[in-house]
């Protein structure tokens, strides 16, 4: 075809039979609802067999069960989060594979969850804790108190309320930055509980970085999926790939086949990348109730607990030698927890981190193994190594720390083995979420999916348009894992969207957009106000 008659064809397409809705209305077989169920209620007794068969290993006798109560609602608490959390997130993997014809909304769904479930079950669990470092550290330190059950229940009820506010009206919010803005007002609240100044409570580097991802995201994903679409335009001169689809037509082969590949990679990313925060919260929650099974890595082999020696000595002498010439008297952990939650270097700091890492390496080199380590011993143990890996962790990024590239290595190989012995998942746990991030996948999709394909431009998607913000999307997860950036593939989805909308000149829904941008806006500070009223609330009640 000329360039001159692939013009025509795009700006006035021959007459075709319109595009129908895809069927978004299909009810479950009775069937279905019975394996949901039943899906539902083995994950919980499987959750509840591996606490038990965990606790037996440690030999600890139950006295009270009262912590086990605790713990069960707090799981249920945090498994349904992830449940709702795939309510919102449905629509990045579906929607475009939808409205397109692509695949039958019932199979694009179930292939969503599917992906999702097996993305959690592969996932590194190296995010997990990086959402748990931005809790005040003193709450971590105390999870098992009244405080850090307050704390657990009021970032995760605050964040459940938002998801399911925004799915009811069909906004398609960023769960990361709700559970993110959660944890911000459970920080600013505390602090301003024990009377310091409500700044002292929040990493503000990590929010003001998420607050320009805020406003950045759905330009990005506008301006780029925009862009894309118009090059697809210049380069594959194919009319039909512009308009909408005939009736209930499936788009041509190679490019179904570039959206189900892009629905299945978000699906996976989704689920391995996501599905990573409850686990970390999970990990908080039986560390506050449990500690004697879940405090230490008791399966952490002899190998790595002798290779933790080693690195321990390096690290000790390293941090010896900056404090040389100063010397504490006392406890070193109030110093240390001090320089975690302010991040200023001060004549303690360094003393005092030496005495607490030859303690840590005096405890382990006491009990040989980590399994060895006394119940009542465990929680002190873990308390200090997990403030020892805070504390490099923070010394690392610290422009005054003088230290030479020798030395970061030493203090980073240090910190690994730290983190091998108190950040680690149990496979259950990447089980029970891996199940409720599927099963959430596949119930609370419509309304979102709706509004992606339906209300944000004026004319129905076009294979191109979907092609172009699924690549966009795909594109950006990529990118987010790879730099750590803290971008929300909902924003851009639904941006890109918009962008190819307006470059396909199809008209904007802006009364949607509208909704959009406020609830994107709104989303941290009503997400920060929620938390710390609840945080204020349950304090007082546990």
């Amino acid at each position: 075809m000329t360039d001159v008659a692939f013009d025509r064809a795009v700006a006035d397409p021959a007459p075709v039979q319109p595009a129908s809705r895809p069927n978004l209305d299909k009810g479950f077989n009775p069937l279905t609802m019975i394996l949901f169920f039943g899906i539902l209620a083995a994950g919980l007794l499987f959750v509840a067999y591996s606490i038990y068969v965990d606790v037996n290993a440690t030999g600890t006798r139950v006295t009270t069960y009262l912590p086990y109560i605790l713990l069960f609602v707090a799981l249920l608490i945090a498994l349904g989060f992830e449940f709702v959390n795939g309510f919102h997130d449905t629509a990045n993997a579906v929607a475009t594979v939808i409205y397109t014809h692509s695949l039958p909304a019932e199979v694009a769904v179930m292939w969503s969850g599917f992906f999702n479930f097996l993305g959690v079950l592969l996932s590194s669990g190296a995010v997990a804790f990086g959402i748990v470092s931005l809790l005040p550290v003193e709450l971590i330190l105390q999870v098992g108190s009244s405080a850090g059950f307050a704390m657990v229940f009021a970032l995760l009820i605050a964040a459940i309320l938002w998801n399911l506010g925004t799915w009811f009206f069909g906004l398609p919010a960023s769960s990361s930055h709700t559970l993110i803005g959660s944890i911000i007002g459970v920080g600013v609240a505390n602090a301003v509980m024990r009377g310091r100044d409500g700044t002292s409570g929040v990493d503000w580097s990590k929010a003001t970085e998420i607050g320009y991802a805020l406003l950045l995201s759905p330009l990005f994903g506008f301006i780029c999926a925009a862009v894309l679409l118009l090059v697809l335009k210049f380069i594959v001169r194919n009319p039909a790939l512009y308009a909408a689809p005939e009736g209930n037509k499936a788009p041509p082969l190679w490019i179904r086949g570039l959206l189900i590949a892009t629905c299945t990679g978000v699906s996976f990313a989704h689920g391995s990348n996501d599905g990573q925060k409850g686990m970390g919260l999970i990990m908080l929650i039986l560390i506050g109730t449990v500690p004697t099974a879940y405090a230490l890595n008791r399966a952490l082999p002899e190998s790595q607990v002798a290779q933790f020696q080693k690195t321990s000595d390096a690290a000790s002498r390293v941090i010896a030698a900056k404090g040389a010439g100063h010397s504490i008297i006392g406890d070193p952990r109030p110093a240390v927890t001090q320089y975690i939650a302010l991040h200023q270097i001060n004549e303690g700091t360094y003393p005092s981190l030496a005495v607490l890492v030859k303690d840590v390496g005096d405890q382990v080199a006491k009990y040989g193994t980590l399994n060895k380590v006394p119940a009542e011993a465990v929680g002190n143990t873990r308390n200090d190594m997990y403030m020892t890996s805070e504390a490099i962790r923070f010394l690392m990024k610290d422009k005054e720390n003088d230290l030479n590239k020798e030395e970061i290595a030493t203090l980073n190989a240090y910190k690994g083995s730290l983190d091998a012995a108190t950040k680690f998942i149990p496979n259950w746990v990447k089980i029970a979420v891996a199940i409720a991030l599927g099963l959430g996948t596949m119930i609370g999709w419509k309304r979102i999916v709706v509004t992606v394909g339906e209300k944000i431009g004026k004319s129905h998607l076009t294979y191109a348009q979907g092609a172009s913000a699924e690549l966009v999307a795909a594109a950006t997860i990529g990118a987010a894992d790879v730099f750590g950036l803290p971008v929300s593939t909902t924003h851009v989805l639904s941006s890109g969207v918009a962008g190819t909308m307006a470059a396909n000149g199809s008209g904007l829904q802006w009364s949607t957009i509208r909704n959009l941008l406020m609830a994107w806006v709104l989303t941290l500070p009503c997400a920060i106000m929620l938390s710390a009223t609840l945080y204020v609330i349950f304090s007082r009640i546990f």
